[in-house]
């Protein structure tokens, strides 16, 4: 009987639960790099915040 790695990965419970694990892997590191790349793009910076809270007047 031969066993292709192919037909290991596809057909196997071992091999289905590896495919979904690489799956799900994939699919959180895509997920995590729009994250990141989203909240860098809405980043600001600080230099700009503290130059914003110099010309603003404190009420007291």
């Amino acid at each position: 009987m031969e066993n292709s790695p192919w037909e290991a990965l596809f057909f196997s419970d071992i091999g289905l639960l590896s495919l979904f694990t690489i799956g799900f892997v994939l699919v959180m590191a895509v997920y995590i790099f729009l994250f990141v790349r989203r909240n860098v793009m809405n980043a600001v910076d600080p230099d700009t915040i503290q130059q914003k809270d110099q010309h603003t007047p404190q009420h007291s």
